[in-house]
């Protein structure tokens, strides 16, 4: 049974996610604020953390950025559930390395979903590893046990989030990938209209990939339409060219 750790100070909201979480079949342990979430989640070391930003102590953009610092809990999917709208803040809980984010008030059925689908991503086995699919292509080669990449010789650690998102693009190289897509494929649930989700991660790939992740040569954006994923098939290019 999965366990999750839910971390809000509101009560309504702890009992009402806490309800309906154990009746979908999860097993649930729930605090009030980020101390002791942070203190609990390297005790229980859950499969899903569901956390709260606005929290007293310590807020939860500090909690998360502290986890995923953590050896022990760097692999832990977060979810983050907030009031906070704003595209900055979805941009800092992104960047602080939540792999979801949904707003207050939220749908239960949207939260079992995303639930569902971080849980089935981040399965010890990855995605990519589950079937057939491309896993090397010029330069780059894909490790799925490690989710790491092989680029120019150099291996780059990759989160599960930029894994899966470098696998999507790398099974249609040369081709353009609609933000739709990538959110179907990456995260799980049905592509909706914001894709700032897909702009941060796309970034931080960037900035292991990419010579100038200002300027990029390989994760192309394509504007109004996606992102491609455009490789060199020459292996033997020096990384200096690439870095």
């Amino acid at each position: 049974m999965p366990r999750i750790l839910v971390i809000d100070d509101d009560p309504a909201i702890l009992e009402l996610v806490q309800v309906n979480l154990q009746m979908a079949g999860y097993d649930v342990t729930t605090v009030q604020d980020g101390i002791t979430g942070q203190a609990m989640a390297l005790q229980l070391l859950p499969d899903l953390v569901v956390l709260d930003l606005m929290l007293p102590q310590v807020d939860g953009f500090t909690v998360c950025q502290r986890l995923r610092r953590n050896e022990r809990s760097a692999d832990i999917p977060i979810l983050m559930l907030t009031a906070l709208t704003q595209t900055k803040d979805k941009v800092e809980g992104f960047n602080a390395g939540a792999d979801d984010y949904l707003t207050k008030p939220f749908e239960l059925d949207e939260l079992l979903a995303r639930v569902r689908a971080l849980l089935r991503r981040t399965d010890r086995i990855p995605q990519a590893a589950k079937h057939s699919e491309i896993l090397s292509f010029g330069a780059l080669t894909l490790i799925p046990e490690r989710f790491e990449a092989v680029w120019f010789g150099n291996v780059i650690k990759l989160t599960h989030l930029e894994f899966e998102l470098l696998h999507c693009l790398l099974q249609r190289h040369g081709q353009t990938v609609s933000p739709g897509e990538i959110l179907k494929e990456v995260w799980g649930y049905d592509p909706d209209d914001d894709i700032e989700t897909i702009r941060v991660h796309i970034r931080h790939l960037r900035t292991k990939l990419e010579p100038d992740a200002r300027h990029p040569q390989f994760i192309k954006t394509v504007y109004g339409a996606g992102y491609c994923l455009e490789l060199p098939i020459v292996q033997n290019q020096e990384m200096s060219s690439a870095q």
